[in-house]
């Protein structure tokens, strides 16, 4: 089992806490690792059948429970959204006695059912398939490229089974789970979308082409891209605003949370990536190290991207407290003036502008001028934990 950053974050606390993530990214296995007094599993059937029927169950139970019972570890509670108005009465009446784990893999069903999402009583986190740093010595690019870092995928040692997996969670999961969430009458056109979605995945969002390749209104298309942002299987990189706005491109750019899942979902052979979208995969992982560390992890880091309409462009820049980074992702071992180009613009117009970071996959670091290149390993490896 991989050991998560995010448990080191959360074993020594004491205040109750909702994690979010999607599916079969480790929640469980997390959350099960702090060792909790009680589970109440919601995705075993006959567990969902017995509180969905009678949620105050729950509170007689902790009501009566002996005191050893303290860590109450609810999983997957999207399925019983009342059990939180459970937790919330405990919370307040009984303050200190018990500590909530809380799985979900959707806010939006909660949030659609007017759920008591806890405010204030509960720390929120996200859990994201693996870093780079997490798989340490396993870390192994062009497999990573290939078959993304979702856990129990990366975890099986035969290419072929993991080819398999990763098959079955874009079929099984975003086609009909996700599909049922978007309560999708159109399945032709909601399948379409999500393939086209995968294709431009790493690009800039135009909402009305998608909408019009696909054949449905763009309302439509904008509720189907909202689903997938709150399923956390979709999130976006917004573009830099921060000055010089009439020069900028406003659209932002959006990213499936697993590049294996991307793969899987556009039939690109699994035991490879095709040799003219590495540059692109490779950003794409630069994208989730940076994307997976917001919050929790790196809680003063922000992430855009530049582009002007002259064509000046940065793939990232990240906000880290008051400085400004420039991170530039290049899919070769050679780094040239011209590869600079972006950089060195958006350090003249962006205010705050620290550091220009290229990261490429040459065996050494380098200085060009007051640009640093940095090997793709020793770059994330450098990025906090």
């Amino acid at each position: 089992m991989y050991r998560r950053l995010l448990h080191e974050r959360i074993a020594g606390g004491k205040r109750s806490l909702f994690l979010f993530g999607p599916r079969q990214v480790g929640k469980s296995t997390l959350l099960s690792a702090l060792h909790p007094d009680l589970t109440v599993n919601l995705a075993s059937p006959a567990t969902f059948r017995a509180y969905l029927a009678e949620p105050e169950r729950l509170e007689r139970e902790l009501r009566s429970a002996r005191p050893r019972i303290q860590t109450v570890f609810v999983d997957e509670v999207q399925h019983v959204p009342p059990l939180l108005d459970v937790v919330q009465v405990l919370h307040d009446e009984m303050p200190g006695r018990f500590r909530f784990l809380l799985s979900g893999s959707s806010a939006r069903k909660l949030r659609r059912g007017q759920a008591n999402l806890l405010p204030g009583r509960v720390h929120v986190h996200y859990l994201h398939p693996l870093l780079a740093r997490e798989l340490g010595s396993d870390f192994d690019l062009e497999r990573v490229l290939a078959h993304g870092t979702l856990p129990g995928i990366y975890a099986e040692t035969d290419p072929e089974s993991r080819a398999r997996a990763l098959g079955g969670y874009a079929d099984t999961y975003l086609r009909e789970e996700v599909q049922a969430e978007a309560l999708v009458r159109d399945l032709a056109s909601y399948a379409r979308l999500l393939d086209l979605i995968a294709a431009s995945s790493g690009r800039i969002l135009n909402l009305l082409a998608l909408a019009r390749d696909v054949g449905i209104r763009q309302e439509t298309a904008r509720r189907y891209v909202q689903v997938l942002e709150d399923t956390l299987v979709l999130f976006r990189v917004p573009a830099w605003s921060g000055s010089d706005r009439a020069r900028l491109i406003a659209h932002p750019r959006l990213y499936l949370f697993d590049i294996g899942v991307r793969n899987a979902l556009l039939r690109r052979p699994l035991d490879r990536c095709l040799p003219d979208e590495r540059g692109l995969l490779l950003e794409h992982l630069v994208a989730q190290e940076l994307h997976r560390r917001t919050g929790t992890i790196w809680p003063e880091l922000a992430v855009f991207h530049y582009r002007t309409h002259y064509g000046a462009e940065v793939d990232f820049l990240a906000e880290v407290g008051r400085e400004i980074w420039g991170i530039e992702v290049k899919a070769s071992r050679q780094v040239s003036q011209a590869d600079l180009r972006g950089l060195e613009t958006a350090s003249t117009r962006v205010p705050r502008f620290k550091r220009s970071i290229v990261v490429f996959l040459g065996e050494r670091r380098q200085q060009i001028g007051h640009v640093e290149v940095i090997p793709l390993e020793e770059f994330l490896e450098s990025l906090p934990s």
